[in-house]
């Protein structure tokens, strides 16, 4: 507990530097929280308009996209706001860059993960939470549980990140390939999960956990179900783990870039 308590003050320590550090720019860190919000915006008035001509899709209502859109927003934009080295994890292994970050004296993946700050995703994150208050219109109970399953999904997001950029350390430079499996993931995440079957939906609960953000905590916030909350977080968790196991399994392959850099 205590070690959890030490790498959560050492998050806040870093999304701090990083969020001062994005503020020497504050118009292009504004522009581009904002671009991201409009982006997401588009999305959920298609799926209004969507159910304005066809009001229940499979069971799913206008309210239950927009608590999909609203939960994967949030938890895709807490994710990359604290952890935004995340992204480009795979370029950093493929290019031997991650020389520099072994020198700290904690654990190379959080430091890593954490060193960086994406600015359109906190535009993520304003529009998730502003858009379920502002059209879901929660009660506190309702509003605490997303703020858990954002978080949550967050945790997701992270850990399917480090497994998908794991890759590079055994197939060499797989930035490509591991865009395309974060893409595929985050494509399914935003759809309902009902308008999938069979094998589909199978693969969405392993090689693209979709299924974690798509169905169960659009479950859980629609009847306060602590048993959906509870499966949405054990399989944040899972694939975290796995993600986490990728990569220290691959690091033993790594090869240095030799290269000399210096941070301040």
């Amino acid at each position: 507990m205590r070690a959890l308590i030490d790498y959560l003050r050492l998050a806040r320590m870093y999304v701090g530097l990083n969020l001062r550090a994005q503020l020497e720019y504050r118009g292009a860190f504004v522009a581009q929280m904002a671009a991201m919000a409009v982006n997401d915006a588009v999305w959920v008035a298609f799926w209004s308009l969507f159910f304005s001509r066809f009001p229940v899709l499979h069971g799913w209502k206008v309210d239950d996209v927009i608590t999909l859109w609203a939960v994967a927003a949030a938890g895709f934009g807490l994710a990359h706001a604290v952890c935004g080295n995340a992204l480009v994890l795979a370029t950093v292994i493929a290019e031997g860059q991650l020389d520099v970050w072994m020198l700290y004296p904690r654990a190379l993946l959080p430091h890593l993960l954490l060193g960086r700050m994406s600015a359109s995703a906190c535009g993520d994150v304003i529009f998730g939470v502003a858009v379920y208050l502002a059209f879901v219109r929660p009660d506190a109970a309702h509003i605490a549980l997303f703020a858990v399953l954002a978080a949550g999904v967050a945790v997701l997001i992270v850990g399917f990140d480090v497994l998908s950029a794991s890759l590079g350390f055994y197939l060499g430079n797989s930035a490509t390939l591991t865009d395309q499996w974060r893409f595929s993931m985050l494509t399914f995440a935003t759809y309902p999960a009902t308008l999938f079957r069979g094998a589909v939906k199978l693969v969405l609960f392993t090689a693209i956990p979709a299924a974690f953000i798509n169905l169960f905590p659009v479950r859980a916030l629609r009847s306060l179900s602590l048993a959906d909350a509870a499966l949405a977080l054990v399989g944040a968790l899972a694939v975290a783990a796995a993600g986490a196991a990728a990569f220290h399994i691959g690091l033993r392959r790594y090869q240095s870039g030799n290269l000399l850099t210096m941070r301040g």
